[in-house]
């Protein structure tokens, strides 16, 4: 009778766990294969529609909410990169902790029930630091990066069989039961194989040696049209509906469909409309796609010293997810709206070959139809300009410029790419001052308590060397830092002529970069560097106050960030090439050739003052008056954590150049440079036509970056070390935290603006405030005529004056709505000649 009780409880065990695996999709091991439609997991094909979330540019706290909103977003599958530099420090020397804990990020996939593209590579270009491949190998003898060089093939496979390895142990491929499903080799290399002695040997060694792992789930090598079988070739493009795979016998793969782009110093920000990303999407499954990522759903952040040259902190990338976690509406919204409708059509999608029909000159149809009787069909609209009606299977249907229809069951349009119905978001950075972490709130405006640390100009301790001539910055730090001092010594009689007429003499630098500041004496100088076009190749200038008897020249050489692409891109050099003063007696003495003495890196980051457990390794000096406008200075300041639970960002405004840590951990590069004033910005982005990274750009004359991403994880409630190193000056006093709120939520839609040409739904906006906060305001409302945009509606001559009191009805204090546009709720008699639509903006609280 005892073991008759037992066993139930043993059994509903053995339920419960067998039902949590099989909930999250990943119970038993998948076979995955493929043919020229689709990938097809145990004899079943499915479409993949794939979130690019890079584990290091967010941190572990953040990937659950990451993932998940990928998942809402309509999204089965996240795909990233492995970054070889992130965990390979030194030959034979791995770390697999907090933002790089690989294993952790694929297992969250896995628990959210979503599948996962791995891309291994190991090269990764990504706008990363050395293309992710470690600053040491270039030193290793005969190293030659992505070549048929020995040394370089011996570490990389190395590393490959290291990650496959891991992987394996934790059963986390397909074919273990887990969710990888694919698995990348390379990166984009087809077109530099010409540049490389050996490269077609390369290549295919890559794929061979990929193969050779034995995961179970297929390899991929984008941007490589010879990859030879098994390997699947993949597309990587603004669009890749006209791709096609280099055998018939492969899917149509779409690895990085790119939503914006990314920034670097001194540029302005580039965007990418929704709609267009939408229509890209729409062609490539209308074409046959079936496996589409969008690099990047979610950029994140280049924290640290990881970004590649010039690219800047945030690698926001204009994704429908942003730097901070928040979902960017409309982008956001639109996609999902999307993704929804492409799913409805699914299994005819990948059980069936498309027939197409041509509509008009610019304008088809691509029509699925599969034996049950189930149909699909994807109208498109390619010119650039005009907006057309078109008649398919005897019904007609408007097409805006530039758009695809989606008809799930070849009668209703479902959506419509350049429709847009979705919720926008306002985004505003609330800023609150720092809070000294022994005050309370009410105390938060007293003046902040700093320990400031003054670094020494040029040599710090011993020297490193002393050498005839420039040296290459790069070769000499091994990327261990970003600095470098050149320092020398020059002497003048008094009988020099500047000295007696009281000019100043210029100094001539010329640079491999990527910046530098000149101290004379001490003193920094103000000086102007002109980059030479599309290279980080700079001349700086500057007029210099030298003095009779002997003058200290300390030039600090900077890099920000190497280079991550490019044929042969680890050779680049950085550094000082020339060193020249104008202005003596008519004359130009050429330093270049003279006794420099170098010294790497800066003092308080050698003795690693931003970390807690550093801290005494320097004489911090009290104040509450920090100095301002002093260069090579250290600050730091013990804070509360900002109230509230929204992500942070930090304003540096008001700083120069440097960099940043919170509690050790390091927030990234910071830098005041401005975009041109003649970049050529848009303030209306037209989303008509071809795509290109430089169409839609803003920010003109502004920052390139003024906030800094730090994860709330990071904070204590007190007690948090800020520690700020500044280069060349700044005013730390007007450094905030900012809040990144969603202030405001708007929804616009027309009144006969249903999506379905042959239906008689009502045309609805939708609004849905972030979790944990509802609709406290009604902000703007108008069925009629309103003008302007989200932030800026503005009432028209045709009005419904019930707007507004029908809204609040609908919507106050709920976390979301929907405001339909019916005759019950709006009187749509009103000015009946008029183009009518409802205008809607709300608060959340």
């Amino acid at each position: 009778m005892k073991r008759m009780k037992i066993l139930p409880v043993r059994l509903i065990v053995l339920f419960i766990f067998f039902s949590f695996c099989c909930f999250n999709s990943f119970c038993l091991a998948a076979n995955v294969t493929y043919d020229h439609r689709s990938l097809i997991i145990d004899g079943r094909r499915k479409l993949f529609l794939s979130a690019s979330i890079h584990y290091p540019r967010s941190v572990p706290a953040m990937w659950p909410e990451l993932i998940q909103a990928a998942k809402e977003g309509g999204l089965n599958t996240i795909e990233s990169y492995v970054f070889w530099s992130g965990h390979e420090l030194s030959p034979g020397k791995y770390s697999f902790e907090g933002r790089y804990d690989l294993v952790k990020f694929v297992k969250t996939v896995q628990q959210a029930g979503m599948y996962m593209l791995l891309r291994i590579g190991p090269f990764v270009a990504a706008e990363y630091n050395y293309g992710g491949v470690p600053v040491w190998l270039h030193y290793i003898p005969g190293s030659v990066f992505r070549s048929y060089s020995k040394p370089f093939m011996s570490y990389m496979q190395k590393f490959m069989t290291l990650i496959v390895d891991m992987m394996k142990k934790e059963k986390l491929f397909a074919s273990q039961g887990g969710p990888i499903i694919l698995a990348q080799v390379e990166n984009e290399y087809q077109w530099y194989e010409q540049f490389y002695k050996g490269g077609k040997e390369y290549a295919m060694w890559a794929a061979s040696m990929a193969v050779s792992q034995n995961t179970g789930v297929p390899w991929i090598m984008c941007q490589q049209y010879d990859a030879p079988d098994p390997v699947i070739d993949t597309c990587n493009s603004f669009y890749c509906d006209q791709f096609t795979p280099h055998s018939s016998k492969m899917p149509k793969i779409w690895t990085e469909n790119w939503p914006g782009w990314f920034k670097k110093f001194g540029a302005p920000d580039p965007h990418r409309p929704h709609q267009d990303v939408a229509f890209s999407v729409a062609r490539f499954i209308q074409k046959g796609g079936s496996v589409h990522n969008y690099y990047m759903y979610h950029g994140g952040t280049n924290f640290g010293r990881t970004s590649g040259d010039f690219v800047t902190t945030s690698y926001d990338y204009d994704a429908p997810i942003d730097e901070y976690g928040l979902p960017r509406n409309p982008k956001w919204g639109h996609l999902k709206e999307l993704h929804e409708a492409i799913m409805l059509c699914e299994g005819v999608l990948l059980n069936s070959d498309p027939i197409n029909l041509s509509l008009g000159p610019s304008q088809e149809a691509d029509v699925y139809a599969d034996s049950s009787g189930a149909c699909a069909a994807f109208l498109s609209n390619t010119d650039n300009a005009t907006d057309t009606t078109v008649v398919f299977r005897n019904v007609s249907y408007f097409l805006p410029a530039w758009s695809v229809s989606i008809l799930s069951d070849c009668k209703n349009v479902v959506f419509n790419t350049a429709k847009v119905s979705t919720q926008t978001s306002i985004i505003e950075m609330v800023p609150e001052y720092l809070q000294q972490s022994d005050s309370s709130a009410d105390e938060g405006s007293k003046a902040l308590q700093w320990d400031v640390f003054k670094e020494m100009t040029g040599i710090w301790g011993e020297a490193n060397f002393v050498k005839s001539g420039l040296v290459d910055h790069l070769n000499t730090t091994k990327d261990t830092t970003d600095y470098l001092w050149y320092t020398t010594s020059i002497i003048f009689s008094e009988d020099e002529e500047f000295l007696r007429t009281g000019s100043q003499p210029v100094l001539l630098i010329e640079s491999k970069g990527h910046t530098l500041h000149a101290f004379i004496n001490q003193e920094l100088v103000q000086g102007n560097s002109t980059y030479s076009t599309g290279t980080l190749v700079f001349s700086f200038t500057a007029l210099i106050p030298l003095k009779a008897g002997k003058n200290k020249i300390d030039l600090l050489s900077m890099t920000v960030g190497l280079p991550s692409a490019g044929p042969f891109y680890e050779w680049t050099g950085t550094g000082l090439t020339s060193v020249k003063i104008k202005g003596f007696n008519n004359r130009t003495l050429d330093f270049s050739s003279y006794n420099w003495t170098y010294k790497i890196g800066v003092q308080g980051e050698d003795l690693r003052i931003y970390n807690p457990d550093n801290l005494t390794n320097v004489n911090w000096t009290p104040t509450s008056e920090p100095p301002k406008n002093q260069p090579l200075t250290w600050y730091k300041a013990v804070v509360n954590e900002p109230v509230g639970d929204e992500p942070i960002g930090l304003d540096m405004l008001h700083m120069g150049k440097g960099q940043a840590w919170l509690n050790g951990e390091p927030i990234g590069r910071y830098w005041d440079k401005r975009s041109s004033i003649d970049d050529h910005c848009v303030q209306e982005c037209d989303y008509r036509g071809t795509f290109n990274q430089q169409k839609c750009l803003t920010g003109s004359g502004e920052p390139t970056q003024r906030w800094y991403h730090v994860p709330r994880s990071w904070f204590k409630p007190s007690g948090n070390i800020l520690v700020i190193f500044e280069e060349k000056g700044g005013d730390p006093t007007r450094i905030r935290f900012s809040r990144r709120n969603i202030s405001s939520i708007c929804g616009l839609v027309a009144a006969d603006e249903d999506g379905n040409e042959s239906s008689n739904s009502n045309a609805t906006i939708h609004l849905q405030c972030p979790k944990n906060r509802s609709i406290s305001t009604v902000k703007f409302a108008s069925f009629g005529t309103p003008t302007g945009k989200c932030g800026s509606f503005r009432m028209g001559d045709c009005h419904d004056p019930n707007s507004t009191s029908f809204v609040e009805k609908v919507c106050l204090n709920k976390n979301k709505c929907a405001i339909e546009l019916t005759e019950t709720n709006f009187n749509k008699g009103l000015c009946p000649d008029a183009t009518k639509t409802l205008a809607v903006e709300v608060t959340c609280s």
